[in-house]
This record gives structure tokens, sequence and C-alpha cells, in this order.
């Protein structure tokens, strides 16, 4: 806690002064972050935005982040639609753009993370699919989004790159649940973020993409223009494009912006 005060008035008033004595926290600790604040994330981010969450909290005690976790597409409609939401961190450009287009953005949008996909596959690769031409098997059970997710969208501009067809069995609510599908064995193979595969742990296995098809997602993140906690927000991101924050996302697979 700052340990600052303003002095009593003394002679120095006279002039117009205001002295204040200060302990040894640095500025950044002058103005006290309290309340909650509320992170819609991409669902991509579940693990490092809950540890930089952690981390934000062990900083500011008397605020608390809380995170709903979901496609970028279902979250910034939320947003549009009036859900109270201090920031939004999306796993594209094109859902940022649906928030800034509505003018429900407070500051620019800022690049933060970046990304590469993978072939999602059961522990052991037993069917062994090495690329994605043999997703186009018929008889393989291949889970996505849809295109208005980014992953499906994504996922798509890969198959497009690869010059492959590939008809999904189903389309599922966000990327985690199509890593989900896979590690539960009701999927043969999905299409789903490098990060997601390092998340995964050994629960599914990651087949990679070459580069010449591969795409790069950003992740764009902004404070909202109706943040309930706007000072708590802006810290947030701030922390998110911090060394720090940085320093977490790497250590699931990100890579700078």
């Amino acid at each position: 806690m700052s340990r600052c005060f303003r002095s009593p008035l003394i002679s120095l008033s006279v002039l117009g002064l205001a002295v204040t004595a200060c302990g040894d926290d640095d500025a950044s600790d002058s103005t006290e972050l309290s309340g909650a604040v509320t992170v819609f994330a991409a669902a991509s981010l579940t693990e490092s935005f809950t540890e930089m969450g952690d981390a934000f909290n062990a900083e500011h005690p008397d605020a608390e982040v809380t995170f709903n976790f979901a496609s970028s597409s279902d979250l910034v409609t939320q947003i549009n639609e009036g859900a109270p939401a201090d920031v939004y961190a999306s796993a594209d450009q094109d859902n940022m753009t649906k928030l800034t287009e509505a003018g429900n953005n407070a500051g620019d949008p800022e690049l933060f993370a970046k990304n590469s996909l993978e072939i999602a596959v059961e522990p052991g690769n037993p069917i062994d699919i090495s690329e994605l031409a043999d997703l186009e098997n018929p008889d393989l059970i291949v889970v996505t989004c849809a295109p208005e997710v980014p992953i499906g969208a994504y996922s798509a501009e890969v198959f497009d790159n690869a010059d492959v067809s590939v008809e999904a069995d189903s389309f599922e609510e966000d990327v985690k649940a199509v890593a989900n599908k896979v590690a539960l064995g009701e999927a043969d193979a999905g299409i789903v973020y490098s990060t997601d595969v390092i998340a995964a742990g050994d629960t599914v296995e990651g087949v990679e993409i070459p580069d010449d098809v591969n795409v790069t997602p950003e992740y764009p993140i902004a404070t909202t223009d109706e943040a309930p906690n706007p000072d708590g927000g802006a810290a947030f991101v701030e922390y998110v494009l911090s060394d720090a924050g940085q320093e977490k996302l790497q250590k699931y697979g990100f890579s700078a912006p």
C-alpha cells in the first residue's frame, strides 16, 4: 500500500504549492485498484490468462479479475448486446472489428500475441494422420468450428491454402470443444491452435501444418467503452502487454506480436 499523505497547511501553502510526502512505493501504486475486473477472452487464452489473472490479483489484492472464456464471436456479440465487460481479447481481427465498428471500444485495440494451427489427433496418432490431405478421408470423423468462430475461419483458410476439401462432421462451439472431442475419442482429428495442443498435455497429440499453408492468427485486446471498472480494465491490458504478461503467454506457446 502506498503511504502518501498530503501535508497540513504550512507556510508553503501561501505560494499555492501542495506538498506530498511518500514512502518508497513507486508512483504506479499511488492509485489503488479495487473491485471486479471482468475480462472477456477467447477460449484459447484460458490457461495463460488464468495465470495472468492470479498474478494480477496478487499485485492488486483489492481487485479481482474474473474471466468469461468462449469463442471470440460469442463474446463480441455479448458485449455489443450490453453484457458488462472491462476488457475484450479476441483470437482474430475480424471479431475485434465488430467491437470497434459498434463503437464499443474505449481505446485502440493492441496486438498482444500470435499463434499457429495444428491437427489435433489422439495420443500416439493411431490412424497415422500426417498431413491435411489425410483429413479428406470420408471414414474419418473430423471436427472444427463454424466460420464465424476464429478457429473455424482459420481452418477453412488452411484447407484452401493446401488445396484440400475437408467435410467437417460437426461444428463445435469453440476451439477447446474441438480439442476435447479429440481427447475423448469422439473425433479422429480436429484443427486447433498450437497452444491448445500444449494446453491439452498428454490428452491429444499435434501434427504440424507446414508453414507454407499455415496461417498466423493475431490476437488484439481492448478496453470497452462501457467498462464498469475502466481503471482495472486498463491496468489488466497493461499487464498483458508487459514483459511479465508476455512471458506467461510464451510459456503457453504464443509468440510475440
